[in-house]
C-alpha cells in the first residue's frame, strides 16, 4: 500500500530511538531523546489568511525586500500575499495545463538568486496531458505582479505511477537549482528506481539554469562523467516532499516520506545513497536483514515510526533563522501532515513543540527568515512569539 502526503489519515504509533544505531556501512545517525513529550512552545500560530486558498501546498518569497509571499495552490495557481491582502488575481494560473489532484498537481516554486535583475522562476508541475513531472521557466511581466504565460520547459519526467512525485526546487548557496523526485510511485518502489542511478526517480537532482540552452550540469555533480544520470546529486530517496536549505550554513535538509512504518529527516550531502529501498529510515525494508551489507549508506538525521496522535507522514520544514523568537533560533522546524503537530530538532533532542488542528502540507519562509505554517483547507499562519510566565 502506498500513502498520500496530502490525503493520508492513518494512524500510526510513535518511538524514539534511544540508542545510538550502529550498523556497519551506513552513516551513524545522531541518537535521539525518548519519546517526544510537548514542551512550553515560544511560538504561536497567528493567522494570515484564512479559508480563503484553495489547498495551498507551499509559500515562499522574491528576495526582493517587497514584502510580498507568493503562495501555490496545488490545482495550478500561484497567489500574491501583499501587505497582509490576498490579491484576486493570480500571480501565475497554468490551471488548465496541471493534472491535479492525490499526490499530483502545482507542487514547487523557486525564484532566481537574481530574480530582481532577471525576473526568472521556477516551477514543478503534474502535467496534464500525459501525468509526467514538469520542470519549467517562467518570467516576470512588466506588472511585477503578474507574470508572462510564455514558459520554457528544462526537464520532463515520466511517471509510471500516479503519486510520489516529489514536488520541490530550490536554490542553493551554489546557485544551482535542487528537485526532489519521488521513487515513481506505487508502493515499495516496485522497479528499484531510488537505487537506480540511470533514472532520475527517488534523486535529488541538481542542475544549472544559467548555462547551456535549458540548463548545464554543474561539474562536480557526482555521475557527471560516468556511472548514471549527471542531474543527479543524491540517491536513495523515497519522498522528499518538502527539503530546504538553512541560510546560514547552506546545508540541505529533507523531510522523506516513509512507506508503512517509518517518517525520517535526513540531511542531504553531494553524492550519498540515503538508502530507499534498501532501508526506511534507520531500518531495513527490502531485503528485510543485512541491507546494509556492501553498501554505504547515509542514514537519517531522526525517524520516527508510524503510531499514535495520527502522525503518519513527515513534512520537512526549516532551520529557523528569523529574529523575532530567539529561542529557536538555529533549530530545524518540522512537522507531521497527518497529526498537525510541530517538531523541534536540535543537538540531538526531539521535541513536539505545537499540536495543531491543521493538515500540514508545508512551511514557508519569507525574506527574514520568519516562518510560516500552511494548512491544507487553505490557511497561512505565520509563527509569533509567546511570552511565558514566569
Amino acid at each position: 500500500m502506498t500513502r498520500n502526503p496530502l490525503h493520508r489519515q492513518r494512524y500510526i504509533h510513535i518511538v524514539i530511538l534511544l540508542i545510538l544505531m550502529q550498523i556497519p556501512g551506513a552513516s551513524a545517525a545522531r541518537a535521539l531523546s525518548a519519546a517526544p513529550e510537548p514542551t512550553a512552545s515560544p511560538f504561536a500560530l497567528t493567522p494570515l489568511i484564512s479559508g480563503n486558498l484553495h489547498k495551498p501546498i507551499f509559500l515562499t518569497h522574491t528576495q526582493e525586500d517587497d514584502g510580498r509571499l507568493f503562495v501555490v495552490e496545488q490545482d495550478g495557481k500561484v497567489l500574491i500575499v501583499k501587505n497582509g491582502q490576498l490579491l484576486p488575481t493570480p500571480f501565475l494560473d497554468i490551471s488548465n495545463t496541471v493534472s491535479t489532484g492525490g499526490e499530483r498537481g502545482l507542487l514547487g516554486l523557486a525564484f532566481h538568486p537574481h530574480y530582481r535583475k532577471n525576473g526568472r522562476f521556477f516551477i514543478n508541475y503534474t502535467r496534464k496531458a500525459d501525468q509526467a513531472t514538469v520542470i519549467a521557466e517562467y518570467r516576470r511581466a512588466a506588472n511585477p505582479d503578474q507574470a508572462e504565460s510564455e514558459k520554457k520547459v528544462l526537464l520532463v519526467m515520466a511517471q509510471p505511477y500516479g503519486n510520489h512525485n516529489g514536488g520541490m526546487v530550490a536554490f542553493g548557496h551554489d546557485g544551482y537549482l535542487y528537485i526532489g523526485m519521488g521513487d515513481g510511485g506505487a508502493g515499495g518502489d516496485p522497479e528499484n528506481r531510488a537505487q537506480n542511478p540511470n533514472t532520475l526517480l527517488g534523486k535529488i537532482l541538481r542542475i544549472d539554469i544559467d548555462q547551456g540552452d535549458r540548463y548545464s550540469i554543474p561539474a562536480d555533480n557526482p555521475f557527471v562523467k560516468h556511472g548514471g544520470r549527471p542531474e543527479i546529486y543524491a540517491t536513495g530517496l523515497r519522498n522528499p516532499w518538502r527539503f530546504s536549505f538553512d541560510r546560514q550554513t547552506g546545508e540541505l535538509w529533507a523531510g522523506d516520506v516513509g512507506q508503512n512504518a517509518w517518517e525520517e529527516v535526513t540531511k542531504i550531502k553531494k553524492g550519498e545513497n540515503h538508502g530507499w529501498r534498501l532501508m526506511e529510515g534507520q531500518h531495513c525494508f527490502q531485503p528485510r536483514q543485512g541491507c546494509q551489507h556492501s553498501q554505504q549508506l547515509t542514514l537519517p538525521v531522526l525517524d520516527y515510526p508510524n503510531g499514535e496522535n495520527g502522525r503518519c507522514s513527515v513534512t520537512g520544514g526549516y532551520v529557523y533563522r528569523g529574529k523575532a523568537i530567539p529561542a529557536l533560533q538555529g533549530t530545524y522546524l518540522f512537522a507531521d501532515f497527518c497529526s498537525g503537530e510541530i517538531f523541534r530538532y536540535a543537538n540531538g533532542s526531539f521535541n513536539v513543540l505545537l499540536d495543531t488542528d491543521l493538515q500540514i502540507p508545508s512551511f514557508g519562509e519569507d525574506e527574514s527568515g520568519e516562518l510560516y505554517v500552511l494548512g491544507y483547507a487553505g490557511s497561512v499562519q505565520k509563527l509569533t512569539p509567546v511570552r511565558h510566565l514566569p
